[in-house]
C-alpha cells in the first residue's frame, strides 16, 4: 500500500473548485496481491462544525466501492453498487470515509454473484461478507489514521482472497478500453474490438461489471464533459459533442440533462464559467 502517485484527476467530481474547500481526498495504491481485484483506496475527511451542510454530487465510474464511514448519523459501513445516476453525499459536521474502488470486475470474485444484483443499491457490510466482518469494521473505526485504516482494510480482503477471474479481467479490461479510446462510441465498436457479439459483451457486463457497455461509455465522455467545462467554460458546443462521440449536439445536451439535471450550458453559468 503506498500513497498514489497518479496525478489526482477530479474527473467525477461536479464542481469540484469548490469541493476542495469542504473536504480532504487522499488516494492510496493497493499492495500488488490485491491489485488484481482493488483499483485504489481513498479517504475523505471534512469539519464542517459550525458551518452549513455541503452536499456533494458525484458522477459515478463504474465501480463497486465498499466503504467505512462515520458522520453526524454514526458509524457505517457498506458495500455501494454502481449508481445509475448521479450519487449525492450530504457532508455535516465533523466524518470521514475510507473508501475502498474495485476494479471495474474485481468485486465479482469476493461476492459470486451477478454485479447487476448491486447497481443502485447500498448493502449493509456484514450482510455481504458475514457476520465475523464486523471484528474488522471495528478495529478499522478505531483507527485514527488513513494509512492504518488501509492497512487493516487490506488485511480483511487479503484474509478472504479468492482465485483470479479470467473473465472478470476481462470485463475490467475492456471498461479500460473504453477509458483509452474516446472513439469507441457505440458497443457494435467494443463488441468487434474483442472478437464477442453484442448480446455476449452486455452479459459479460451484467455479471461482472453491473452496468451495461452502452452505460458505461456515455458515462466516460459524460464526465469528460463535465471535466471539460469546469476547466475551460463554454466551449464549442458542437465540436465538443462530436469529439466526445455524441452523434450530434442535441443528442449530447439531452445525456447531460438527463444525468446532470441541468443542460451544459446551465452548468456552465452555475460554475460562472457562461
Amino acid at each position: 500500500m503506498s500513497e498514489s502517485e497518479i496525478p489526482p484527476t477530479d474527473r467525477g467530481i461536479l464542481k469540484a473548485d469548490a469541493a476542495r474547500s469542504k473536504f480532504t481526498l487522499r488516494r492510496f495504491e493497493p499492495s500488488p496481491d490485491l491489485a488484481p481485484f482493488i483499483e485504489r483506496f481513498w479517504t475523505v475527511r471534512w469539519d464542517l462544525t459550525g458551518l452549513a451542510p455541503y452536499s456533494q454530487v458525484i458522477l459515478s465510474y463504474p465501480n463497486i466501492n465498499v466503504s467505512f464511514e462515520r458522520d453526524h448519523n454514526g458509524p457505517f459501513a457498506g458495500v455501494y453498487g454502481i449508481p445509475q445516476s448521479t450519487y449525492t453525499r450530504h457532508l455535516q459536521d465533523e466524518g470521514e470515509v475510507l473508501g475502498v474502488k474495485f476494479k471495474p470486475g474485481g468485486f465479482y470474485p469476493f461476492w459470486k454473484q451477478p454485479a447487476v444484483l448491486l447497481t443502485g443499491k447500498t448493502l449493509d457490510f456484514a450482510a455481504v461478507f458475514g457476520a465475523d466482518a464486523r471484528a474488522a469494521e471495528t478495529l478499522l473505526f478505531a483507527e485514527e489514521t488513513d494509512e492504518g485504516k488501509v492497512r487493516l482494510a487490506e488485511d480483511f480482503f487479503r484474509s478472504r482472497m479468492p482465485e483470479r477471474d479470467e473473465a472478470a479481467e476481462l470485463a475490467g479490461d475492456i471498461v479500460q478500453h473504453v477509458i483509452d479510446h474516446r472513439d469507441v462510441a457505440k458497443v457494435e465498436m467494443l463488441a468487434d474490438r474483442f472478437g464477442l457479439n453484442k448480446r455476449s459483451l452486455q452479459r459479460l457486463f451484467s455479471r461482472y461489471v453491473g452496468v451495461s457497455p452502452k452505460w458505461t461509455i456515455q458515462r466516460f465522455r459524460l464526465q469528460e464533459a463535465a471535466e471539460l467545462i469546469e476547466k475551460n467554460g463554454v466551449p464549442d458546443w458542437t465540436s465538443l459533442s462530436q469529439n466526445l462521440g455524441f452523434y450530434d449536439q442535441a443528442h449530447f445536451i439531452k445525456s447531460f440533462k438527463a444525468i446532470v439535471g441541468r443542460s451544459p450550458e446551465e452548468y456552465s453559468r452555475e460554475l460562472g464559467r457562461g
